[in-house]
């Protein structure tokens, strides 16, 4: 079935069908992972965006239960150049079609993904529509532009927990299967209690969470302050999220009022953006973000380079920055800020993915650094 994705400047690229018939809309963005596009397709982060991969095969090794960050996908829609027919390894529980097409996943294949990644690149990030079988370019051009920008929108309220739970798993578990035998630095010297905020939480955090010695507890975005004070954590840890970080007002009300206290506080991309807005920064959006498996960090402190999984289209303004928050992480390809750190109080932040899935484990030390800072309380 033919299959057209078009955008709202006008342009629209033909393919087929590639995942379920129908229509789908979102912010067109782009992935340069290699592999992982189930872990792309599961993030949470990802919900209200058509995410593009460049890669240019993408399903040849099928879909497996345990590669999955959430319980279903969360992608608005799936764009690709050569769809796999088949799936060929001794995990695989199915193809990435027969997985799209069960989920309602609206894709489209043999597209000139490298065009329109170059196009996203110079133009920026889009809004744009799927659609399948006989439809009118144009008037798909003009749905796409009707579609709620990106800015100004709260996206954490579709993705989050309905209710809080604690996270279990076996230590096996945590270190071997679901962490792809990445051992922990260090376990915890002693169990210790981590209040987790889901603003949309990749199953992979909690499993290195878990890995590291921490008892989880999983709270909805709303969670106000005092429910989780009142759990008596030894950490509080701020998790990724879809949508525009400025809009989840009610987030940066709570880490605002949990910075009063002392409790060691940990954010990963979404909460590393809450973060900074909470300690007084601003955050803007970028022109196409960053997304993939492949991006270069440079810590300030030692000078070493991390490569590193990243997800993310706002970023937090240097020019805004409080006289109490120093930079730590830089990103190589533009200059914007990835990680900071409070000077008075045990908080830290990175905007890129330590616990990866996919991608590289070289920032699995910041699980470490957290471990540490509550141990010191």
């Amino acid at each position: 079935m033919n299959a057209i994705l078009a955008l709202e400047d006008g342009t629209f690229f033909k393919g087929v069908s590639a995942g379920a018939t129908g229509e789908t809309s979102g912010e067109v963005v782009f992935n340069t992972s290699m592999t992982g596009y189930q872990e792309v397709l599961t993030d949470p982060s990802y919900a209200g965006q058509i995410v593009t991969m460049t890669a240019p095969q993408i399903g040849n090794y099928g879909v497996a239960g345990g590669d999955a960050e959430s319980g279903k996908p969360q992608v608005a829609g799936f764009v690709m150049r050569d769809p796999s027919p088949i799936s060929s390894n001794w995990r695989a529980q199915g193809t990435l079609r027969d997985y799209l097409t069960r989920h309602s996943i609206v894709a489209i294949g043999d597209v000139d993904t490298r065009a329109l990644t170059k196009k996203l690149r110079s133009g920026g990030v889009m809004r744009g529509v799927i659609a399948t079988g006989s439809v009118n370019p144009q008037e798909l051009v003009e749905r796409a532009r009707r579609i709620t920008h990106m800015e100004g929108t709260d996206l954490v309220k579709d993705v989050t927990c309905a209710e809080a739970y604690d996270f279990e798993t076996s230590l096996a578990d945590a270190v071997s299967d679901a962490s792809f035998g990445v051992t922990p630095l260090r376990r915890a010297k002693r169990p210790l209690k981590v209040a987790a905020y889901d603003f949309g939480i990749k199953l992979n955090i909690l499993r290195r969470l878990a890995a590291h010695g921490c008892q989880v507890r999983v709270f909805p975005a709303s969670t106000p302050a005092s429910e989780v004070i009142a759990w008596e954590p030894d950490g509080i840890f701020l998790s990724n999220g879809p949508g525009d970080p400025a809009a989840v007002t009610y987030a940066v009300d709570a880490v605002k009022e949990l910075a009063k206290g002392d409790v060691p506080m940990f954010g990963i991309c979404l909460g590393h953006q809450l973060m900074g807005l909470a300690l007084g920064a601003k955050t803007y959006k970028l022109k196409f973000g960053h997304r993939g498996g492949n991006h270069p960090v440079k810590q300030l402190d030692s000078g070493a380079i991390e490569i590193t999984s990243q997800n993310h289209g706002f970023c937090v303004d240097p020019d805004s920055l409080p006289a109490n928050t120093r930079v730590t992480h830089l990103n190589l390809y533009d200059g914007t800020i990835e990680g900071l750190r409070h000077t008075d109080k045990p908080m830290f932040s990175v905007q890129y993915h330590p616990e990866a899935s996919p991608g590289p484990h070289d920032a699995d030390y910041l699980f470490e650094e957290f471990l540490t800072e509550m141990e010191k309380k």
